[in-house]
């Protein structure tokens, strides 16, 4: 814990930095035409509530609940600084039930920094630090709904309607930074997050959620440089951190960025292996060429005592310019880590550009063999979206199936709903938003998840178009 001396330092220090930054952000282009900002990312100027939804095909009549996707929508955009990560956050879902489409809504989260702009009154609750904006991830735990992001606020909490609740700290149990990329260990419903923040660079957690919705544990793990570590991964004996060389950068803050991370070829890549109930001295580093990962697919203990672990992986990111992701897709790899001789071996499964890989959620930490996948769009784009397929890998015969939207069309993430609780693994649908850019639509596209080349089961047509956001996830009626 800081003493009282250093933390009024830091405050002092902090104050005086941002003051520079702000200036060399105010001395940058307001015209300038900003990639995550304009085309397909243009933000959306008003909340809307629609209940005359058309569908094409037929809603399973099994899914009954909703589909909410969050990302980015600036209230005021202003492209001096900005960065893709850090616009307001924005909800969109759709209700399913009956084999009908309900409603479609999007509200913003009701932050104090949209108050403060002059956007809807901020919703109550605690908050963590000067900053809580939430834009990343929508999860259901506990019953309830919540908005979360990484490194600063404290999560918020929606109700039915998508509208914030309140901010929540876990009934005061959470005192770190949350993550976007919980976990949930289906055999035991805990959350598991690997969690940082910019102001401590010397320091990440391990934050682990009850099933009851009740911090459990805050493990400290020390680190260098203040690494941006947005994923992680368990399996039955650890959970997987992975410290590679995006880090916290003071050179881009002082610049005016207000996503003040980058490339850094000086930080040794490595991935920790941290026993679930292990201190930080119990962790088994291993050494990995220098890349980056946003995204796992799965990860499980192997037979002869290495970790494989799948996921999407870049070969660098943030060293191309302060807009948003960059750097050269490398596909999909499988890792063997091994914590006897501390090495892991990287092999490309498929060297096809992509990201947000999903698994059938029910067997996460364990073998499996499901994943799905967003392509990304062969040439690099300005704003890392574009038209894609998305894939379907069997990670036993090694097959890969794909569906294509057509021209023009644009999907996010799409998020595997079993058929049923007890179905077998792979056994239902997958489904996410896909953007008509000819038309300026969006459909909630659903694929069946076995099938994926067929015809969508069903469409539901939202007439405008819903931003490119980050994840979503399909919330089930209890």
């Amino acid at each position: 814990m800081a003493s009282a001396v250093e933390t009024v330092i830091r405050g002092v220090v902090t104050k005086g930095v941002m003051a520079v930054a702000n200036f060399n952000r105010a001395r940058q282009d307001a015209e300038q035409q900003h990639p995550f900002l304009t085309g397909i990312h243009t933000p959306m100027t008003e909340e809307r509530t629609l209940t005359d939804l058309k569908v094409t095909g037929t809603i399973p009549a099994e899914l009954s609940g909703r589909y909410v996707r969050i990302g980015p929508n600036p209230f005021k955009p202003d492209p001096r600084g900005h960065h893709w990560f850090i616009g307001d956050g924005m909800v969109h879902g759709v209700r399913l039930q009956g084999g009908k489409a309900l409603w479609y809504r999007n509200r913003y989260i009701r932050s104090q920094a949209l108050e403060a702009q002059g956007g809807p009154e901020a919703a109550p609750g605690p908050r963590r630090g000067r900053r809580d904006l939430v834009n990343t991830n929508v999860i259901q735990h506990n019953g309830q709904t919540l908005a979360i992001v990484e490194a600063g606020s404290f999560p918020a909490q929606l109700n039915d309607e998508l509208e914030t609740v309140t901010y929540t700290d876990f009934g005061g149990t959470l005192h770190v930074p949350f993550t976007a990329h919980p976990h949930e260990d289906p055999l035991t419903g805990e959350l598991h997050a690997i969690t940082y923040d910019a102001m401590t660079p010397d320091t990440v957690w391990h934050v682990v959620v009850s099933k009851d919705g009740k911090v459990l544990r805050e493990a400290p793990i020390p680190v260098e440089h203040g690494p941006s570590i947005h994923e992680c991964a368990i399996t039955q004996q650890y959970v997987l951190v992975f410290d590679l060389p995006v880090t916290f950068s003071m050179k881009a803050m002082i610049a005016g960025e207000q996503f003040p991370f980058a490339w850094n070829p000086a930080h040794r890549a490595r991935v920790g292996l941290l026993p679930r109930q292990g201190t930080a001295a119990d962790i088994v580093w291993c050494d990995v060429d220098p890349c980056y990962v946003f995204h796992v697919s799965n990860a499980f203990d192997a037979a002869d005592g290495k970790v494989i672990v799948d996921m999407s992986v870049h070969e660098t990111m943030f060293a191309g310019g302060p807009e948003g992701p960059n750097g050269k897709p490398l596909g999909m790899e499988r890792w063997s880590i091994d914590p006897a001789a501390g090495k892991v071996v990287r092999t490309t499964l498929d060297s096809a550009p992509q990201e947000f890989h999903r698994p059938d959620e029910r067997y996460f930490g364990q073998p499996y063999r499901y994943s799905w996948s967003m392509g990304l769009p062969s040439e690099e784009d300005v704003g890392f979206l574009g038209e894609a397929p998305i894939y379907r890998y069997d990670l036993e015969t090694g097959e890969r199936s794909q569906h294509n939207f057509g021209p023009g069309r644009v999907p996010g993430e799409f998020v595997f709903v079993p058929r049923s609780t007890d179905a077998p693994e792979g056994d239902g649908w997958v489904m996410g938003y896909v953007i008509d850019t000819t038309n300026e639509t969006t459909d909630l596209v659903i694929l069946d998840a076995a099938n994926i080349a067929a015809p969508p089961v069903a469409s539901v047509h939202i007439p405008h178009r819903i931003p490119p956001g980050f994840h979503g996830n399909w919330l089930p009626d209890a």
